[in-house]
């Protein structure tokens, strides 16, 4: 005997409503240092870049041009900045010390980076015989003080921009070459490197690929730091004569040739003084944002 069907029927499991993809989220340019004082720095640092590009078309004076007023007069209307010992403009010179302020120090750095982190990446991760010669070149470059070395360098090759700047790269080369081989020492030890050699990679593929990517933060904060004591490295040699040739301006020069009237007529000591103070600052609180964004281990304030 068969039983009966139910009369009603059993419902269906309710279907959720079709789901619209929700759109990805677009993605927006964020400006990597953030803060009032990376913006200050940042601000800083191109003001004096676009004085060292544009700054011959804005001073109303050649940098150069003897009488341009009278002697050792104080800021007025026609010199806003007073003038010098001979009679030039001292706006118009602070201007022109801009670009040679900004390439001695960029020229320096770049040299001690490369030189450098070749050294560092060959020391750290070639290791025994190579780590050891270079390690001992190194220690020697630490020994000799900074700046006699740097002068026993422009004995050799003459003063100059040029010369001064390779001379302060040659100091710097140790900063970066002890960076470059402690982080290549830490990142020759992981499993991808290893990885790596056991898939038949040679060692220049390994450096490029893993070396140099991952020990980048600290050269671009060792970098950053640099670029301040590059540029009071290059004041001090131009204010001992091994700058740029007269006439041509820096501030080393500049306060070397005005520090016999700084009792009487202190602006011609102060203004270049005074720029020159500004860039190494600019220069220092630089180094120490990208030190806080880029090592996570070392945050300070600054930069907040």
């Amino acid at each position: 005997m068969t039983k009966p069907s139910s009369a009603h029927p059993r419902p269906s499991p309710p279907t959720a409503p079709p789901t619209t993809p929700t759109p990805a989220p677009k993605r927006s340019f964020r400006w990597p240092l953030r803060g009032i004082v990376a913006n200050v720095a940042v601000f800083l640092i191109l003001g004096y870049i676009f004085l060292a590009a544009f700054g011959s078309f804005l001073v109303p004076y050649g940098p150069n041009d003897v009488s341009a007023g009278p002697r050792l007069s104080s800021p007025s209307a026609d010199h806003w900045l007073g003038t010098d010992a001979l009679g030039r403009d001292q706006f118009s010179r602070i201007i022109a010390a801009a670009r040679p302020a900004l390439l001695s120090a960029t020229y320096a750095v770049l040299f001690a980076l490369l030189i450098g982190t070749a050294i560092g990446i060959a020391a750290g991760f070639l290791g025994r015989l190579w780590d050891g010669v270079l390690s001992r070149i190194v220690d020697l470059l630490f020994a000799i003080p900074e700046y006699l070395l740097a002068i026993l360098v422009l004995a050799v090759m003459g003063s100059g921009l040029i010369n001064a700047s390779l001379a302060i790269g040659i100091v710097t080369i140790p900063r970066f070459a002890r960076i470059a081989r402690g982080s290549t020492i830490e990142i020759a030890q992981r499993a991808f490197v290893d990885a790596a050699r056991l898939c038949g990679r040679g060692r220049l593929w390994i450096v490029f690929r893993h070396i140099l990517p991952n020990i980048a933060s600290p050269l671009v904060i060792m970098t950053a730091i640099n670029l301040s004591t590059a540029e009071g490295a290059y004041a001090a040699l131009s204010f001992l004569g091994f700058g740029v040739r007269p006439p041509d301006a820096d501030y080393g020069s500049m306060i070397s040739s005005s520090q016999q009237y700084l009792l009487t007529d202190p602006w011609v000591v102060a203004f270049p003084s005074i720029a020159f103070v500004v860039l190494v600052l600019a220069f220092n609180l630089l180094g120490d944002v990208l030190r806080d964004r880029l090592d996570p281990h070392t945050r300070t304030a600054a930069g907040a």
